[in-house]
């Protein structure tokens, strides 16, 4: 054999030997993310912002990152995802952080806040104030295994549908009612028995009489589980949920094992899941409240004595839980003056609302 011949067979070894090597590191690096979700992924905007992700992980990736979706319940319940991605069962999940508020107090503040920030102010804190920092603090100081991030962010909600019109804090005593989050702890206030249940049980509780009434979503999302057919009178604004925040948690091991680059397209494409997320839920609302009169719906803006109502109990509600929880109070506090500061930009930057008819 001549020694050209002999180099050609050389290099074609080495070549082979390298692109062997380069395969194995491509398999080894691949990260299939198996992510039970807490909500439905043919909800609009509550479901579908996971789905796209999803969807533009791969393509963002080259295939190097997947995500296999689990639809509520069928891996994992909605309330167990935290602790089962902590744990290492799942090595992600999709959820919003109010579902932990039984557990840790302060996870409320990443969810969704009464009278709090619509979703420009949050994202302002969340990405360019402590709001991030302050999150994934909250989950390491609490023991859990996991990296956080936000991954979807929706506008108000309605306030809820009652069966009735309800003129009076005197009209909502004595009510059972489904209600999310720390706007339930003002409810219980107001002498409503809550309770937290899941989608897809809230039209049967409310046919059968187990609620009086129920808050859920937006008017579209809302729409899908047929809550009009039932309660008639749909109340807003949504004072408990200006604008809500939806986590994307990652086994902090499954995190730590995947590249930079990984770590940057996951991080990217979440932080775009929250514009589109927004920009669905933004589009979708008006066509279904300009049906509502069709399908005998009466719409209804709280009146100044009711939304005074609820905000006295907020601030009560605020005080009893910045008593008793540090974190939700270290919490709280840096929201608070956060909002402080934006308020001078709020107050001059933009044109009044227009009024409601």
């Amino acid at each position: 054999m001549s020694k050209f011949a002999k180099s050609l067979v050389s290099a074609a070894v080495v070549t082979t030997a390298m692109t062997a090597t380069t395969v194995t590191v491509q398999a080894a690096d691949r990260v299939l993310l198996k992510t039970p979700i807490a909500f439905g992924s043919h909800l609009p905007a509550l479901g579908t912002p996971i789905k796209w992700v999803s969807e533009q992980l791969p393509l963002m990736s080259e295939g190097s990152i997947k995500m296999k979706l689990y639809e509520p319940g069928k891996l994992v319940g909605a309330k167990e995802i935290l602790g089962a991605v902590s744990a290492g069962k799942v090595n992600s999940g999709y959820a919003t952080a109010g579902y932990w508020q039984g557990k840790i107090p302060a996870a409320a503040l990443f969810s969704a806040v009464p009278f709090g920030p619509e979703a420009g102010e949050y994202m302002a804190w969340l990405y360019y104030g402590n709001g991030l920092k302050l999150y994934q603090e909250m989950y390491d100081s609490n023991g859990y295994n996991v990296k956080v991030l936000p991954c979807a962010i929706i506008s108000p909600e309605t306030s809820g549908w009652f069966k009735k019109e309800i003129n009076t804090p005197d009209d909502l005593k004595g009510l059972n009612m489904r209600f999310f989050g720390l706007g339930a702890s003002v409810m219980e206030k107001m002498g409503v028995s809550t309770s937290q249940l899941p989608g897809g049980e809230i039209f049967g509780a409310l046919e059968k009489g187990a609620i009086d009434a129920t808050e859920f979503s937006q008017p579209a999302i809302d729409q899908r589980l047929g809550l009009y057919k039932i309660a008639k009178y749909n109340y807003f604004p949504g004072w408990h949920q200006q604008a809500t925040i939806f986590e994307l948690l990652i086994n902090k091991d499954t995190w730590n094992d995947m590249s930079k680059s990984q770590k940057a397209i996951v991080d990217n494409t979440c932080k775009a899941s929250v514009t589109n997320a927004i920009a669905e839920g933004e589009a979708m609302q008006f066509d279904v409240m300009a049906n509502a009169k069709d399908n005998g719906v009466h719409i209804r803006y709280w009146n100044d004595t009711m939304l005074t109502a609820f905000e006295d109990k907020w601030d009560e509600v605020v005080s009893e839980k910045t008593a008793e929880d540090p974190f939700f109070k270290k919490v709280w506090d840096d929201l608070s003056t956060f909002r402080k500061g934006y308020d001078l930009w709020e107050s001059n930057a933009f044109l009044p609302r227009a009024k409601n008819n």
